[in-house]
């Protein structure tokens, strides 16, 4: 049986962590890796909504997994280029929501708004969790809180407008 080589799993524990080297700009990089989630949102939703939680959470056991391998290899725990827990939080965030500018939008703003005040439990998990687990569990508790804000703005409101096109759910 053929080893695998430990540089090979330490480069894709880094561009998986990093979202593809988004990680990797230095100003506001959760930010920009919240961003460049945005497309891939819209292109999951396209395929269904078992598919898009299917991804979502392959992308949560990638970043548990991965952002371990590339934090130990680095010496420091949750290191600002890593940006797989974004992704995870804001795919979490936009779960069964309608692809409008304006849930994108709003989505984005909340989201944003928990991981970077991290009000309780947010901050609680952050402080208490190391690893892998560590580093996504926060922004995974900010998805989640995000997403019951957004599922009751777009069930008692009009706020996150009215989805045009209609994805196959």
């Amino acid at each position: 049986m053929k080893k695998t080589n430990p540089s090979f799993i330490l480069k894709i524990a880094e561009i998986v962590s990093t979202w593809f080297y988004v990680g990797r700009i230095r100003w506001a990089p959760g930010t920009w890796g919240t961003l460049a989630t945005i497309p891939f949102v819209i292109m999951f939703q396209m395929m269904g909504s078992i598919a898009y939680m299917a991804v979502t959470f392959l992308i949560i056991f990638l970043g548990i997994f991965l952002s371990d391998i590339y934090e130990k290899s680095n010496g420091d725990h949750d290191l600002p280029e890593i940006v797989i827990d974004e992704v995870a939080g804001y795919m979490i965030a936009m779960t069964l929501m309608p692809m409008t500018w304006q849930a994108l939008t709003l989505g984005f703003l909340i989201f944003r708004f928990f991981d970077i005040f991290k009000p309780f439990p947010i901050g609680w998990l952050d402080r208490k969790i190391d690893g892998g687990l560590g580093v996504m569990v926060d922004d995974v508790a900010a998805g989640v809180i995000t997403n019951v804000i957004l599922q009751i703005l777009y069930t008692k409101t009009a706020w996150l407008g009215s989805q045009i096109i209609h994805f196959n759910t």
